[in-house]
C-alpha cells in the first residue's frame, strides 16, 4: 500500500501564489522602456508616472501577496 502524498500547500494557496506571480509580471511589464534608442538624447518618459509609482506599487503589492500565500495555514 502505497501512501498518498500530502501537498504542502492547499489549493487557495497555490491560486494566491499565482495571483502574486502575475501581480510582479505586470509591474514589470508596465516599468518596460522609456528609453532613447540615440544614448546623446535624454527621454523625460523614463519619469512617467506609470513607471516611478504604478509598477513598483505592483510589484510591491505582488510580493506581499506571495508573503501571505506562503503563511496562509492549509485548511485541514
Amino acid at each position: 500500500m502505497r501512501k498518498k502524498k500530502e501537498l504542502l500547500f492547499d489549493k487557495t494557496n497555490y491560486k494566491f501564489v499565482i495571483i502574486g506571480i502575475l501581480f510582479i509580471i505586470a509591474g514589470f511589464i508596465l516599468m518596460y522602456g522609456g528609453g532613447s534608442e540615440d544614448p546623446n538624447i535624454f527621454s523625460e518618459e523614463i519619469y512617467s508616472f506609470r513607471r516611478i509609482r504604478v509598477a513598483p506599487l505592483l510589484i510591491l503589492v505582488g510580493f506581499g501577496i506571495q508573503v501571505y500565500a506562503i503563511l496562509k495555514p492549509p485548511k485541514k
